[in-house]
C-alpha cells in the first residue's frame, strides 16, 4: 500500500521516505533538547555512533556543554 505522501516528496527523501521522516523528527527532537543523544538514536533505529554520523553529516551540533564534558573527565579519571 502506497503512503498519502504529495507527490515529488519521495524523491526528495530518497528511497525509503518514512525512515528519513523518523531520522528528521529524531534530530529535531534532538535539536530541540527534548531527547537525549540516546533516545534520539534509539528512536531513529541507529546506533549512537551511527546517529553521530548524521548529525555530522547534516550539520547539527551536538548538546554538550562544556560542564558536561568536565563531568565526564572526571568520571574517566576516577576510573584509572
Amino acid at each position: 500500500m502506497e503512503s498519502a505522501m504529495p507527490e515529488g516528496f519521495r524523491d526528495f527523501l530518497g528511497p525509503k521516505p518514512e525512515r528519513e521522516l523518523v531520522l528528521l523528527a529524531a534530530i529535531e527532537l534532538y535539536r530541540e533538547e527534548k531527547l537525549s543523544l540516546g533516545k534520539a538514536a534509539e528512536f531513529a533505529g541507529l546506533s549512537v555512533r551511527e546517529f553521530l554520523y548524521e548529525l555530522r553529516k547534516r550539520g547539527v551540533p551536538l548538546n554538550y556543554t562544556r560542564e558536561e564534558a568536565e563531568e565526564d573527565l572526571k568520571t574517566v579519571e576516577g576510573l584509572e
